[in-house]
């Protein structure tokens, strides 16, 4: 296993596991748990934050600009059907 598939799947793990955390802050009637899961999502997000800024400069993770022709024509989209 090289160390381009390992932070792919980190990040994957990571990514599931923010989804986890917050349903659990939403879901969670007691404040002390709450904020509990709370903390744990903010950890989370920053360590997602670090392995994404960490794999692109790697070049491991590629991102695209979208043409503004795109954006225009889904906005389009989206307010005929409102």
């Amino acid at each position: 296993m090289n160390d381009q598939l390992l932070m792919d799947n980190y990040l994957l793990v990571l990514k599931s596991t923010i989804e986890v955390y917050v349903h659990g802050t939403l879901e969670s009637s007691n404040p002390d748990v709450r904020e509990i899961i709370r903390s744990g999502l903010d950890e989370t997000i920053d360590a997602q934050a670090r392995t994404y800024d960490e794999m692109t400069k790697y070049g491991w993770y590629q991102i695209s600009n979208v043409k503004e022709q795109a954006i225009k024509k889904t906005i389009n989209t989206l307010n005929k059907k409102n």
